[in-house]
């Protein structure tokens, strides 16, 4: 469902009144976090130190920074997206496409993660593969991580040129400058404690919308009877209309939200996306790396209210929002409530949650790609065996080289005007068939060193060819991005897995001795770490707090069931 490259464009109407108070407001957020980049430089004194903040953080500093990393611009602008133009199937996304992934890398992979001490996702398929599944996961974990950081950018310039007036280049020249200043000068650290405050400044920034919104439209009831009026009633249900054959909005069916987003491309991108893993990689140790992700789930249950009920709030307020009969596009559904809803300081401190929310998504792809780039393939295959300070100096000169990259790839989101339909496309390409690799090697001990590199090889090829020929090409008629988005990912996840054992078949297994810790119901000696003595208080239990996120958010699905 594209749109004329016009359409990727925020409404020309949404510039924003804002004045001297909005500004210094947003002058303030700059200073501070250049200030904790300069302060979290004291702390990098080796390679360990800049990519990994030398394991020494604890968990509730690394569970927010899991969480903001996440929560970038992207996904606050592209899930209101996806509400204006699907409504409440939004919560889909969080509570089945997110929730039990990020439960099952905190209680099953990050053992092996940690464990094994690997500083990155792609380590993890040498030791389990060989180089070549390693070699290639990390090229294609680069590329993809510069794209993602390209739409953040993208995505930035269009904002800010729409509601504040600034010329394209020069938000992308701000931005861009700032997050390469403070990841440059502190390294990973400098990246997760920024992030931590630009968690709490989204919050601030999301939280007004939300209320006034709400208030305009006549409370949760008003909403509701509006956009059942406009839209039917299952645009304001999450499982209505989804039966095979039936239509919907979001142009899926039950199978393919449980299968593809649900399964394939939710575990694909919580358990191998290294922007999300490096942060529970820096924590203190084996107990504060299981919990980063289930501390993450909490909050991630309650924050799709705050960017789901803006995008119907939009949708109920201009009848065809996101047409062209409306002057809208979909991506406009946060910036036109911040425009029309509220005031000089409140509108400051709504756009400066914008910004660290761009600037969060980049910096985490930003600085994961400065990882895998210098650790998995320049350390590994081009200069090898240099001292320690060399690859600390050469991973700040390719942070540089990876924001002057993101810059020249932002434009490639053109095409899109629901900028999520476009991260879920490259996801299904990138992270499921990494996924589908580390999920058989990781339960199926017969599985080949050959076959890594042919499984990733396969899946990715595999939901291309779905993606650009078969759903593009109209030979299978797919309603929706979103569901060849779900098709893609299980037909990527498919012929992985095939090729995978097909491929096992005919070549020989690593030995045994050297499977240790890297196949489930083996040990390594640091996946045997006890607890510290008076560390069993229940908010400090992995299985407690997984179980706890996953019965929380399937009792949210209650009140939108029927």
């Amino acid at each position: 469902m594209q749109t004329p490259t016009h359409a990727t464009y925020l409404a020309a109407e949404l510039r924003l009144p804002t004045n001297w108070l909005d500004y210094t407001i947003l002058a303030i957020y700059f200073v501070v976090v250049l200030g904790i980049g300069f302060a979290a430089r004291r702390s990098v004194k080796t390679s360990l130190d800049f990519f990994l903040s030398g394991r020494s953080l604890p968990a509730w500093i690394t569970g927010l920074a899991f969480i903001s990393a996440n929560l970038a611009a992207t996904e606050i602008l592209g899930m209101a997206a996806n509400s204006a133009q699907y409504g409440a199937y939004t919560v889909h996304w969080y509570w089945i496409g997110a929730i039990p992934a990020m439960v099952f890398l905190g209680l099953v992979m990050m053992p092996f993660y940690y464990g094994s001490k690997v500083r990155s996702v792609p380590e993890m398929l040498l030791l389990r593969f060989d180089k070549w599944a390693h070699l290639l996961s990390s090229a294609l974990f680069a590329f993809a991580a510069i794209l993602i950081a390209g739409v953040n950018l993208y995505a930035l310039a269009i904002v800010v040129e729409a509601l504040l007036g600034w010329p394209q280049w020069v938000a992308i020249v701000v931005a861009g400058a700032f997050v390469l200043a403070y990841i440059t000068l502190g390294g990973l650290s400098s990246a997760i404690y920024n992030e931590v405050l630009q968690f709490f400044v989204i919050l601030a920034a999301l939280i007004p919308i939300v209320v006034l919104g709400l208030k305009k439209v006549g409370g949760w009831d008003g909403l509701t009877d509006k956009l059942t009026a406009e839209h039917g009633a299952n645009f304001t249900t999450a499982w209505g209309g989804t039966g095979i054959g039936s239509d919907n909005p979001l142009g899926a069916n039950w199978l393919t939200i449980v299968l593809g987003l649900g399964f394939v491309l939710s575990f694909g991108y919580w358990t191998t996306n290294f922007a999300e893993v490096q942060r529970a990689l820096s924590a203190k140790n084996l107990s504060a790396a299981q919990r980063t992700p289930l501390i993450a789930a909490f909050p991630k249950i309650f924050i799709v209210f705050l960017v789901m009920i803006p995008g119907l709030t939009a949708a109920a307020l201009i009848p065809g929002f996101g047409t062209e009969q409306s002057g809208y596009q979909y991506n406009d559904a946060i910036p036109y409530l911040m425009e029309q809803l509220l005031p000089n300081g409140v509108l400051g401190i709504a756009v400066t949650g914008l910004l660290a929310a761009f600037m969060a998504g980049m910096a985490a792809n930003v600085s994961s790609f400065n990882t895998v780039f210098t650790n998995d393939i320049w350390g590994r295959y081009v200069v090898k065996g240099r001292e320690d300070a060399y690859y600390v100096r050469f991973g700040r000169l390719i942070t540089v080289i990876g924001v002057c990259a993101s810059v020249g790839t932002a434009f490639l989101a053109s095409s899109f005007s629901n900028i999520m339909s476009y991260l879920q496309t490259l996801f299904s390409f990138f992270n499921v068939p990494m996924f589908v690799v580390f999920i058989v090697g990781m339960f199926w001990k017969r599985a080949s060193v050959k076959s890594g590199f042919w499984g990733l090889l396969a899946g990715t090829v595999a939901a291309m060819v779905n993606y650009f020929w078969i759903y593009k090409q109209g030979i299978i008629d797919i309603p929706s991005d979103q569901g060849a988005n779900f098709v893609s990912a299980i037909v990527g996840f498919v012929a992985g897995a095939v090729v995978m054992v097909a491929v096992s078949l005919f070549t020989a297994p690593k030995p045994a001795e050297e499977l240790q810790g890297l196949v489930y119901g083996t040990r390594s000696p640091g996946m045997s770490e006890a607890p510290a003595e008076g560390d069993d208080a229940w908010y400090r239990r992995p299985a407690l707090l997984g179980w706890g996120a996953i019965v929380l958010a399937a009792a949210c699905y209650i009140p939108f069931s029927f």
